[in-house]
């Protein structure tokens, strides 16, 4: 065969069980498309088809490649047939891009010399039939018309953030891009969210919550991205089944499991990591391992021998199905984090946490049209203060989602959820239980279990095509030892199709969450319930644009309110006497407007342009100021550009305006907040990204040079009237996959 594909043959790899919402287009016929008459070489050809509701291929638009290969592609494709995509067990029209080879064929033998005929045989082998494989070496994107993403949510998928500047491949470090989004310091993976401090962002992998998502100093995200599918960036209206949070959500989606053998793995500067996945059992089940490894430990020791940094993680999930209607899957993560200094022989830690997850999960499928997840979390998460104490989080949820389709128009969702956490310290040996300083930390610190359950339910109910509302609501209650406190969470947006390019979006909802730290710390116990829950008012209007040359813009308006605050760095103001309580609080609210136009990383040019204009203020006894990490103007745009031959080039350029300086005051009457406040200078940063990828042969097998900057330009950054860095992290590396 001279032409060879990739297709998204995803179709399968999708849990049979669960009864996915949304099953991709499957290739089930793909003749040999022939290596075109006179032409000489080898070329790869990227074309988007749109597969109808019977699988027939209704039109095919080349997205790059050169002649005489695009036109023989264009034609051939005409002919493949797929199994439909599918949306609750509806057929339904979908576009997906798909990638043709054409390998140069050799030349021909002489022929040899005539031999005498032989006996005919007595019947002729049938030819084998040419093989349709999907190939890892190139990213395979797939949109299902009709399955629309939820009004003002943000996405990356994994194929767009391999090319992005400055993430490393991980979807997770994408997010800072995302409007809405303003950076506490560049490189920090801690973030404001349309005014919620990081403590009130919730983040999520397969409906599992964690604690974090980036290794310790500037490191990789927690999670091997091999097995991230997309992120979502839900700043504000969330779907009901997303609680306790009142800030905003980060939800990652892992990549369904897949039969087929594959897997891909980098080694760079800082650390190496890998992930396999392979099928048994005919088929039935499958099983993933992955990882990362850092030995910056050992790189540090010949730079600065009194630091210490060592960080891993590691992930595991096994599926098996069970019939036709039910799948098991156990999905295990996990991450350790360290970073010390010697000092004068002993090891002094300055920051040291880890957590674990094991998610258990059963999905049955009623029918088509309806289906069932319940699931069984259990967690441990540790962090080190000090030497010789740790504080302790040892966590068991468990959950309920349902799902019923009433035909087209409208798809019922609900369910329900309870989570236990169980804090506790270690006790310092050799010291006096009855010492000052451990009953202080006793009294900080103190062993308890708090409880949350809520039930939650919307309807994504379509009455006409040109809208779409979505109504939901969420209950939750929260208990401390004997303080209990409840909330109710109504939710709605909507969709309105003005014309084919045009749609008009609104979200709001409200949101309630327990007392919680600026920053999320594993293991640590957030402040009493007893001062009352954490509150929010979000609201979003904007519009959806679909312009030529596959550039797609959102323009939004939004305002949040928030209510009992505790956001000990926005509030800040300077006063010697803000850490005197540890549940100091505060309102506050935001307000902006957020422009989004984008051309995916992965065609031969794309890119973005992301800009978020805001003002965040807080309000503590009576008095209104600028929040200390406001900032004005947040813009990044990215450009990826295909060079040819397998080399792909790329920058990012980040920009913003400086923060409020927050004057300390050593006195004991702190300067007055203000409206109008002295603020830093403006920071700007460009990434590099330098990337040339080789083919192994025939089976789809890979191997890329990488070369990659964040902060190339070595700007300093100025915080509080302080310039530090340059934060600056280099990477170069070898990625392979088959």
């Amino acid at each position: 065969m001279l032409a060879t594909s990739a297709a998204p043959s995803i179709a399968a790899a999708q849990p049979a069980a669960a009864a996915p919402k949304l099953v991709p287009p499957k290739l089930v016929h793909a003749p040999d498309v022939p290596y075109p008459a006179g032409a000489t070489g080898d070329a790869e050809i990227v074309l988007e088809l749109l597969i109808d509701e019977k699988g027939e291929v209704a039109s095919v638009r080349v997205e790059s490649g050169d002649e005489p290969f695009a036109a023989q592609a264009a034609e051939g494709a005409k002919s493949f047939r797929f199994e439909p995509a599918t949306r609750e067990g509806a057929p339904m029209k979908a576009k997906i891009r798909y990638k043709l080879s054409f390998k140069q064929p050799a030349a021909e033998p002489p022929k040899p010399a005539p031999e005498p005929p032989k006996p005919a045989p007595a019947a002729p082998a049938p030819a084998p039939k040419p093989k349709s494989a999907l190939k890892s070496s190139e990213p395979t994107e797939i949109t299902v018309l009709g399955e629309k993403p939820a009004p003002t949510v943000s996405t990356f998928s994994r194929a767009e953030v391999r090319e992005l500047p400055g993430a490393f491949g991980d979807p997770f470090r994408a997010i800072e891009s995302l409007p809405g989004v303003t950076p506490i310091v560049s490189g920090l993976p801690f973030f404001f969210v349309r005014g919620a401090p990081p403590g009130n962002v919730g983040y999520f992998l397969d409906g599992v919550r964690v604690p974090y998502l980036y290794h310790v100093a500037l490191g990789p995200s927690v999670i091997h991205p091999g097995m991230v599918d997309r992120v979502d960036l839900y700043p504000g209206g969330y779907p009901a089944r997303f609680g306790r949070f009142a800030g905003g959500i980060v939800s990652g989606e892992a990549t369904a499991p897949v039969t087929r053998a594959h897997g891909e793995g980098n080694i760079r500067l800082f650390d190496a990591g890998a992930m396999v996945e392979t099928g048994f059992a005919g088929g039935k089940g499958t099983v993933l391992l992955g990882g990362r490894y850092s030995y910056t430990a050992a790189l540090l020791s010949l730079i600065a021998k009194n630091t210490i940094l060592d960080y891993r993680d590691f992930q595991a999930r096994v599926t098996y199905d069970l019939g036709p209607k039910d799948r098991i899957t156990a999905f295990a993560f996990g991450a350790f984090d360290l970073l010390a200094e010697r000092q004068q022989g002993t090891v002094a830690t300055l920051f040291g946490s880890e957590f674990y997850r094991l998610d258990m999960r059963w999905d049955h499928a009623f029918s088509e049209a309806s289906a069932m997840r319940w699931a069984v979390t259990l967690g441990f998460d540790q962090t080190k203060l000090g030497e010789t104490r740790n504080v302790q989080d040892r966590i068991l949820g468990t959950r309920v989602e349902l799902r019923h389709a009433f035909g087209k128009g409208a798809l019922l969702r609900g369910g329900a959820d309870v989570t236990t956490d169980a804090y506790s310290a270690t006790r310092p040996r050799f010291i006096d239980p009855e010492s000052p300083d451990m009953l202080r930390t006793e009294q900080l610190f103190p062993p308890r279990t708090d409880f949350a359950g809520g039930v939650w339910a919307d309807v994504l109910f379509t009455p006409s095509p040109i809208v779409e509302i979505t109504p939901g609501v969420r209950a939750d209650v929260f208990r401390q030892g004997t303080v209990t406190k409840g909330a109710i969470d109504p939710r709605i947006s909507a969709r309105f199709k003005v014309s084919d390019r045009v749609k008009i979006v609104h979200a709001y909802g409200i949101a309630h969450q327990a007392p919680s730290f600026v920053v999320p710390v594993p293991g640590l116990a957030p402040a009493s319930l007893a001062n009352g829950l954490q509150s929010a008012w979000q609201a979003s209007a904007g519009v959806e644009l679909t312009l030529p040359e596959d550039i797609h813009a959102t323009a939004t308006a939004f305002y949040n309110a928030f209510f009992d605050m505790t956001d000990a760095i926005g509030s800040s103001t300077g006063s010697p006497q803000e850490g005197a309580t540890a549940d100091r609080r505060s309102r506050g609210r935001a307000v902006g407007f957020e422009l989004f136009i984008r051309r995916r990383l992965t065609k031969r040019l794309g890119g973005f342009i992301s800009y978020t204009l805001s003002r965040s203020t807080r309000e503590i006894d009576g008095q209104t100021f600028v929040a200390s990490f406001d900032r004005t103007h947040v813009a990044s745009a990215a450009l990826a550009y295909d060079l040819g031959k397998r080399w792909r080039i790329g920058s990012r350029f980040t920009f913003y305006t400086g923060a409020p300086v927050i004057e300390r005051s050593g006195g004991l009457i702190p300067p007055p907040p203000t409206l109008t406040p002295d603020r830093d200078p403006p920071f700007y940063r460009l990434d590099v990204r330098l990337e040339k990828r080789w083919m192994l042969g025939s089976s789809g097998a890979w191997i890329s040079f990488v070369a990659e900057m964040l902060n190339a330009t070595l700007h300093k950054e100025t915080i509080s009237g302080r310039t530090i860095g340059p934060v600056s992290i280099p990477s170069v590396g070898v990625e392979g996959g088959f």
